[in-house]
């Protein structure tokens, strides 16, 4: 790409898309010559230098579209002159004819070997020099618009992602803060693109209950995120009307009332919903199409056991009116509640079929004793197996521990 031209240059060159042929040539014969040849030419502008060494400034004032030039003159050879236009920034992609007395091959490669475009015996014919002259002109302006182009793709890409970096930084802004406390919470999200489509959240609805909730849109960019986006407000702000928001099977079904695919871009989502009952000492929770939440709940940490819970209900958007039935879950006094995308899980291995839900429940249940298990080691422990510190898709998991 040439990004040594100027910009005032290169605009002149674009916004008239006229020839602009710089003939270098001491004898002012040529200069007449060639001068008559381009002279029913409306489209082609001549500029002749008769003095070498006042070349590199004219071609930088001028902006020519190609450069015709001798070999043999005073002061100033020209092989060297050409090596100085392909040094100056403002010349070095500009076509360049080298015009000679002779027909000599080892001129010749001399001259295409420091940068030279063509070689013509001068005078040549006015027809050969004017197709030359307009074809070399013409793959010139193609470069510097195949350039422009770029440029304002470049720029364009550049404002992209200031917009996404700043819509990204949103998105981890509405995340919930960690807490401390009889309930302790901890979560790692790491989306596989700029923008993703996971997102979770946690909240006390009253004195008695815990909501917690992950969903994850499918797909990914600014759409994905912004439906997530709109899912969380709704929840996190309890605005849906007629909604008990301490009852999971209501939740979800207000949200696959509001957030039919057709409304919204052909896009659906999963979502696993639940409620910390602290009086009951239990959870309820409802699912749409999401993987199971995993509870590992015993009389201490030692003594433990793992429950699936998760109920059969398809994913929020797909079809209207829908049930989608709650399942309960008693708690003792040590818990610990992973929910999770399917990011977390379904990971590509190289040279190893996928891992599995399963593969991924056994290994946060048997690692869930050791001191200092978290979410941080589930996610170093993905990035290992895939083998890659960038995964497929987002990676979601929240780690909620209660004790009684």
């Amino acid at each position: 790409m040439n990004e040594t031209l100027s910009k005032s240059s290169r605009q002149a060159i674009l916004g008239s898309k006229k020839i602009v042929v710089l003939l270098i040539d001491d004898q002012a014969i040529v200069g007449e010559a060639v001068k008559r040849m381009l002279a029913g030419e409306s489209d082609i502008t001549l500029r002749y230098c008769g003095d070498p060494s006042q070349a590199i400034s004219i071609a930088n004032e001028i902006a020519p579209t190609v450069i015709l030039q001798d070999l043999v003159m005073p002061d100033v050879d020209g092989m060297t002159l050409v090596k100085f236009f392909r040094r100056n920034p403002q010349t070095k992609d500009v076509p360049l004819i080298v015009l000679s007395s002779k027909e000599e091959p080892k001129t010749k490669a001399e001259a295409f070997s420091i940068g030279a475009n063509d070689y013509l015996v001068k005078l040549p014919d006015k027809i050969e020099l004017i197709a030359r002259i307009r074809h070399h002109s013409a793959g010139y302006i193609n470069m510097l618009e195949r350039d422009e182009a770029f440029i304002a793709l470049q720029e364009s890409q550049k404002a992209l992602a200031a917009e996404l970096a700043e819509a990204a930084a949103y998105v981890s802004s509405i995340l919930p803060k960690k807490m401390e406390g009889d309930i302790r919470t901890d979560w790692k999200f790491v989306s596989s693109t700029s923008l993703g489509g996971d997102a979770f959240g946690y909240h006390w609805l009253d004195e008695n209950s815990f909501a917690m909730y992950l969903l994850d849109v499918c797909g990914h960019g600014v759409g994905a995120a912004l439906l997530s986006i709109s899912v969380m407000e709704v929840l996190r702000s309890r605005n849906l009307p007629n909604t008990n928001f301490a009852d999971p099977s209501s939740v979800l079904r207000r949200l696959n009332d509001e957030f039919q695919m057709e409304d919204h871009n052909q896009l659906i989502f999963t979502i696993w919903y639940g409620v910390f009952m602290k009086r009951e000492r239990k959870i309820v929770y409802s699912s749409g199409g999401h993987p199971p939440a995993l509870l590992i709940s015993g009389k201490n940490s030692e003594e433990t056991k793992l429950r699936e819970l998760a109920v059969s209900a398809p994913m929020i958007g797909a079809f209207s009116d829908i049930e989608f039935p709650n399942g309960e879950a008693d708690l003792e006094e040590f818990n610990r509640l992973f929910i999770f995308s399917d990011g977390a899980y379904e990971i590509s291995r190289p040279n190893l079929p996928d891992w599995s839900l399963d593969e991924f429940e056994e290994y946060v249940f048997s690692n869930s004793k050791k001191a200092g298990f978290g979410v941080e080691a589930v996610h170093s422990e993905v990035r290992a197996l895939h083998g890659s510190a960038s995964l497929d898709d987002d990676f979601s998991i929240v780690d909620i521990s209660i004790a009684f």
